[in-house]
């Protein structure tokens, strides 16, 4: 008799495909139910002018799509501490993206939360994450450098304290480099979902890496998360291809982006994440890079930022643009995973 269990394989499979039919299914209703409610995305003024036809265009896709994601991980019946942990920070920022869209929509601007507020809030999300993480899944401090084996012990300058009678860790350096990547990847994801199919595009591509890793490592559990943020990404892209029906907003962008940073450090492999969401690093330093520029000599260096939408205005459709990028990250991740795999044979 065929037991799925007994075939992971199969169940990684399983769940990139049910998420994908899930999505692809639900997304017309939720579509009919946000034009209903109008609910649209209000676009930059000072973006490209070919950008503006899109206001109004329904916005909070990615609230289906983590709801997809989590029903999906749930649905598979493989749960575990880490994978719990990745989805927590996955919905906490994904929440926060929620509140943000829908002051953006109430308000009529472009402008949500202030960067302040939500820099606040993904701070108090990343630190929560790296204390339960090294608390309550027992994830080690330790940082492995790709393909040398050797590590890095970022839990040298450590606290302990006592409340309850349980003894709790707080792992100073490694909490401020989980604040770095959390932080960092959710803002950047959020940077990147600027062109129609981009972010939902790339983050399926790392997702697979991701999924791939975590089955190496044998966390099916993260795995099958990995696997399910995948599948509802593809689901989507059928309605976000460009011209976009619905846009993820800062709920999908900000929530994706915390997911991506979440599994590269339960898999630990955070320096890798470095390759992996390599495309993200560009589009973060090319912001960076423009503003530092301007500020210091007045002169820019991209024509506009982030670095998507310099290659717009040199002419470039937002289709080429999109593929394009996506190919980047494909080479990227495949890279970052043939770093991963070609270590773990060696260790």
């Amino acid at each position: 008799m065929f037991r799925l269990a007994e075939y992971p394989t199969y169940q990684v499979f399983l769940a990139v495909v049910v998420a994908l039919v899930a999505t692809a299914i639900l997304f017309p209703f939720w579509i009919k139910l946000l034009r209903f409610r109008q609910i649209g995305q209000q676009v930059r003024a000072d973006g490209p002018q070919g950008h503006l036809v899109k206001q109004g265009t329904p916005t909070m896709g990615g609230v289906l799509i983590l709801i997809v994601t989590a029903g999906t991980y749930f649905l598979m019946g493989n749960i575990g501490r880490l994978s719990i942990l990745a989805l927590g920070a996955t919905l906490a920022c994904g929440v926060l993206g929620f509140i943000d869209d829908w002051a953006k929509v109430v308000n009529e601007r472009s402008l949500g939360l202030r960067p302040r507020a939500k820099l606040l809030w993904q701070a108090a999300i990343s630190v929560a994450f790296g204390m339960f993480a090294v608390n309550w899944a027992d994830l080690t401090s330790m940082i492995t450098l790709p393909l040398s084996g050797a590590s890095v012990d970022l839990g040298v300058l450590t606290t302990s304290v006592t409340l309850g009678g349980i003894e709790i860790v707080v792992p100073w350096l490694y909490l401020g480099l989980v604040w770095f990547m959390i932080v960092g990847s959710s803002n950047a994801v959020n940077l990147t979902d600027g062109l129609d199919g981009l972010a939902a595009g790339t983050v399926l591509i790392v997702m697979l890496a991701y999924a791939g890793i975590a089955f190496r490592q044998n966390h099916l559990e993260v795995a099958l998360l990995a696997a399910s943020i995948a599948g509802a990404c593809v689901g989507f892209l059928w309605y976000n291809s460009y011209p976009a029906d619905i846009f993820m907003g800062d709920t999908g962008s900000l929530g994706l982006g915390a997911a991506v940073a979440a599994l590269a450090i339960i898999t630990k492999t955070e320096l890798l994440l470095v390759l992996i969401g390599g495309i993200y690093v560009a589009e973060t330093l090319s912001v960076i890079l423009q503003v530092a520029s301007f500020k210091l000599t007045g002169k820019r260096i991209f024509l506009m930022a982030p670095i998507h939408h310099h290659f717009e205005m040199k002419g470039w459709s937002e289709t080429k643009v999109m593929v394009r990028f996506w190919i980047v990250t494909a080479i990227l991740a495949g890279g970052g995973f043939a770093l991963y795999f070609v270590g773990s044979v060696r260790s």
